[in-house]
């Protein structure tokens, strides 16, 4: 038993070090400051969360959990388009500042709107990280390192599980619709539009 014990941890360490890049420092530190209120503008029961989501994206949104590396549907993405919240339609990330960071995870340099994530500090598998939550539900997308390129120098490193991605020439799901229709803000709604109009063909 203590054998299979001993295993089960050394094969889950590099979900721990959770998108860590051969290039990364130790200090896994970034110069933002937790900044998470607690309090969110979309509240669900535990229950309502699980049928929304689906067992997977519940996992990862709503448990902090991570998806293996180089496994999730959006990694290896290269189409043009915006990456929204599963948990609740909130725009986070657009294609221009997606990049591949060898990591096995999506990665991005910034969020679409600087308001689109509340982050927290994470202690949690004797690390300090600082984790990346939607802002309009506190539900967990990943992380964020000081490893990216310019201009922000950070690698947002997300889960694909907690997104869903909208190409340009498709059309969004009822949920993104409903959050741009209902609770978007002004910020964004103008980065969606401006994205758009940059990337029509």
């Amino acid at each position: 038993m203590n054998r299979f014990m001993i295993f089960l941890l050394v094969m889950s360490i590099p979900l721990f070090s959770f998108c860590q890049n051969p290039n990364t420092t130790n200090d896994m530190t970034v110069n933002i400051k937790a900044n998470d209120p607690g309090s969110y503008d979309i509240k669900r029961a535990e229950e309502e969360w699980k049928a929304l989501l689906g067992p997977n994206s519940y996992y990862i949104l709503r448990k902090a959990g991570t998806e293996r590396p180089y496994t999730g549907e959006y990694f290896d993405n290269k189409q043009a388009g915006i990456y929204y919240s599963a948990a609740t339609g909130q725009p986070l990330f657009i294609s221009d500042t997606k990049y591949d960071s060898g990591c096995g995870w999506p990665s991005f340099f910034e969020p679409i709107v600087p308001g689109a994530v509340f982050y927290r500090t994470d202690r949690s598998h004797g690390m300090i990280r600082t984790e990346v939550v939607d802002s309009r539900s506190g539900s967990h997308l990943g992380h964020v390192f000081n490893d990216g390129p310019p201009p922000t120098g950070l690698r947002y490193c997300m889960n694909s599980g907690a997104m869903t991605f909208v190409g340009i020439e498709e059309e969004p799901p009822a949920l993104v619709k409903e959050y741009m229709a209902s609770l978007a803000s002004e910020e964004e709604k103008k980065a969606v539009e401006a994205f758009k109009l940059k990337n029509e063909k």
